[in-house]
């Protein structure tokens, strides 16, 4: 596993560790939520990969670790990030305007990527937040939907405002109407179609397996899970409770697992 989401990070500022990008657009979600789209010369990555994002600030290279949103045959290069209170790097990104410069690392690295996943009938793919990122760039591709008869995207957040990227889900939607399934989360607020309350709970009552209408078992189903490490740890418990294991290289299983911080 990989935190790749921690908080800002200082470096010393190094030209050869970074390619130029240059700052296409700045979308707004919400006051904390934003997507940054480049345009850089960076080597082919996997889907389901991140990599870093930098800027000199101060005399210093501050960088952090990103998702790619955009699919590997996506030249827009896409990042979705939260405003960190007092980070020096994201209170700089949210200012960026469209051919600013940003550094980015020459390539992806990381291991939450489809390759590393077993085969099974089912794919559920649970997010929280941001982390829905790398679920969005791995959907963009063709092997997904070769190897899985059903997926089941989960995005867990606390207000229906923090839903993002719908046109986005809609359109894989359209696309695939018989293998993937939405199911949103929303924990601080009452809708007539999200599940209330945290994934690790759905999963134990049954909640989330009703809703998508498929068995989440250790005979079915793989499952990757991206978000706040809460989440991660938690719905990784509950699933090792039905006779799920992690996934391994060595040791092939069941759950597959990225956090976005540390606790």
């Amino acid at each position: 596993m990989i935190p790749h989401h921690s908080k800002d990070m200082v470096q010393e500022p190094d030209v050869s560790k970074w390619v130029e990008g240059k700052v296409v657009r700045l979308r707004r979600w919400t006051d904390k939520l934003y997507s940054l789209q480049l345009e850089a010369d960076i080597a082919p990555f996997t889907a389901g990969q991140f990599t870093r994002l930098a800027m000199d600030i101060d005399g210093k290279r501050v960088a952090r670790p990103y998702s790619f949103v955009n699919g590997p045959d996506n030249p827009l290069l896409e990042f979705y990030f939260i405003l960190v209170p007092h980070g020096p790097l994201t209170n700089r990104l949210v200012e960026v305007k469209s051919g600013d410069t940003v550094y980015i690392a020459p390539r992806g690295t990381g291991f939450f990527v489809l390759d590393e996943v077993p085969d099974a009938d089912y794919l559920w793919m649970l997010s929280t937040g941001t982390a829905i990122g790398p679920f969005l760039s791995i959907l963009t591709t063709d092997a997904v939907w070769q190897r899985f008869r059903k997926i089941v995207l989960v995005h867990a957040v606390r207000t229906c405002k923090e839903l993002t990227y719908g046109e986005e889900i809609d359109a894989l939607l359209a696309r695939h109407p018989e293998q993937l399934q939405m199911v949103p989360f929303v924990s601080r607020e009452d809708t007539d179609f999200a599940i209330r309350g945290r994934v690790p709970q759905a999963i134990e009552n049954g909640e989330l397996e009703a809703r998508a209408g498929i068995p989440l078992t250790a005979d079915t189903s793989q499952v990757m899970i991206c978000g706040n490490p809460a989440m991660v740890r938690d719905t990784s418990t509950v699933l090792e409770a039905r006779g799920m294991k992690k996934n391994r290289r060595s040791n092939p299983g069941h759950i597959t697992t990225e956090q976005y911080w540390k606790d």
